[in-house]
């Protein structure tokens, strides 16, 4: 038995609708549709447009669905964590803020202001992140007009089959879940004033949401379609598309955001893990994902859009090849530094923080380049040593997936810095891992994380770059 299934994967800075023909011993993905997702600067501050989102996510399942000889058999969406609109009446309250928006401040320090971070360490087990949806909730002043509270991919999921859930591996990034139960801490979210009615049904990876509407399946040619739960953060579903076979295996998930991090049975609740800013985020079938963010390929994207803008644009492809070249060792420079959290002149604050620290100042683009890509190797490498040590696990090999994989450069760097192979690979992991969730529940697979593992390792190319030194 094969099936075809779409797989809505929204990402921070750009979406996706791929369809997946999946089967016993088959997995093969396309691409229907392809989109930017940009930030909306509005005088009250930095928005997303989840309508423009939404129509571009229909468009792609009209194509997929005419697309598909056999039709679909089932769609699920995934997006970037932590954002949210508020609800009232099945209505969106104002427009959800983005996550890079400076509001979330206020909501830092009222949140601190009342409980420990030891204790709020103790209860979700998230590192601290100042955009966490907690602090964002805390710095809302709709809340109180709300009825329901959907993350992103939980939206789509809304407006599709007019049914209000929360996928439990996306609620784990919110801050109002317990990291051992995994159930919402309704207690926590009452004293920000979110109301447990306001907290959906927690629904888990593989659990069939319903189906989508009758106006919507009018509008993309496929009437009675199911809609299924997979890993919606996206990083819980690139987790499942991760080609790990070992249990001594790392992942970078590198997009805009390096993802660093090892699955687990249980979460680790210590307080080294607290002061290392590691988070217990939930993952398909019950795991932990222990991992803790670091800036990733946006440092990049910044500096390109930057030199963009200055008239000065370049491609990444053309470049990459000139900052292999350099010889010269290049300034290592801190990538969490807050100053390289918002959009703007990236290359300027690169140059400021070297004068800061008196350090060599990166001189042209291929230097630059190649001291983002060097500076974000030591933190990725950094991370995997912290990890390793934190779970008690050795780290012998490390998996990067995403965009970040397709950078050979980086690869090659990280698998120097961390003394580790690197397996690079598949691109595509969070729509792989959305479509095998989606094709197990529907029994065209079956087994465990491990098998559906074996079956990336066996149908996706992946390159291996060993250390140097």
């Amino acid at each position: 038995m094969s099936v075809s299934v779409a797989a809505v994967d929204l990402g921070a800075s750009s979406g996706r609708v791929m369809v997946g023909d999946v089967g016993p011993g088959r997995l093969a993905l396309r691409a229907v549709a392809r989109f930017a997702n940009e930030p909306v600067a509005l005088a009250d501050g930095l928005h997303w447009d989840p309508l423009d989102l939404y129509r571009h996510a229909l468009d792609g399942l009209w194509t997929a669905a005419n697309s598909s000889p056999d039709g679909l058999a089932s769609v699920a969406v995934d997006s970037w964590a932590v954002d949210y609109a508020l609800m009232r009446s099945g209505h969106m309250l104002g427009v959800p803020f983005h996550y890079r928006d400076g509001r979330t401040a206020r909501g830092v320090a009222r949140v601190h202001a009342t409980v420990p971070a030891a204790e709020l360490y103790a209860r979700n087990g998230l590192q601290f992140l100042p955009f966490n949806t907690l602090y964002q909730l805390a710095a809302d002043d709709l809340v109180g007009f709300a009825d329901q509270l959907l993350l992103v991919p939980d939206l789509i999921g809304y407006w599709l089959t007019g049914r209000f859930v929360a996928e439990r591996t996306n609620a784990s990034t919110t801050g109002l879940l317990d990291a051992t139960t995994r159930q919402w801490d309704t207690r926590l979210a009452a004293s920000f004033d979110v109301q447990a009615s306001m907290l959906p049904e927690l629904i888990d990876p593989g659990v069939r949401i319903g189906k989508v509407t009758s106006s919507v399946g009018k509008r993309i040619g496929a009437p009675g379609l199911a809609v299924t739960a997979v890993g919606s953060h996206d990083t819980a579903s690139a987790v499942v598309g991760v080609p790990m076979l070992t249990d001594d295996a790392a992942y970078i998930s590198c997009g805009t955001w390096g993802l660093v991090g090892v699955e687990l049975d249980a979460p680790v609740l210590t307080d080294e893990a607290r002061a290392a800013n590691f988070t217990n985020e939930g993952g398909v079938d019950g795991t932990t994902r222990f991992l803790t963010n670091v800036m990733g390929t946006w440092l990049i994207s910044e500096t390109l859009r930057t030199w963009e803008r200055d008239g000065a644009g370049v491609e990444l492809t053309k470049l990459l090849p000139a900052a292999a070249e350099v010889t010269d060792e290049v300034t290592v420079f801190d990538v969490q530094d807050p100053r390289f959290m918002a959009p703007g002149d990236m290359p300027k604050r690169i140059l400021d923080w070297c004068r800061e620290h008196g350090k060599p100042m990166p001189v042209g683009k291929p230097e630059i380049l190649r001291s983002i890509i060097e500076s974000l190797a030591s933190a990725f490498a950094q991370a995997l040593d912290t990890a390793q040590t934190l779970a008690r696990r050795p780290i012998r090999r490390v998996h990067i997936v995403g965009g970040g994989s397709l950078n050979r450069v980086l690869c090659q760097a990280v698998a120097d810095r961390s003394g580790r192979p690197v397996v690079a690979g598949p691109v595509e992991a969070t729509a792989l891992g959305n479509v095998l969730v989606q094709a197990r529940a529907l029994g065209a697979v079956d087994g465990d994380l491990a098998d559906l593992r074996e079956l990336i390792a066996a149908t996706h190319s992946l390159e291996v770059f060993t250390p140097r030194r």
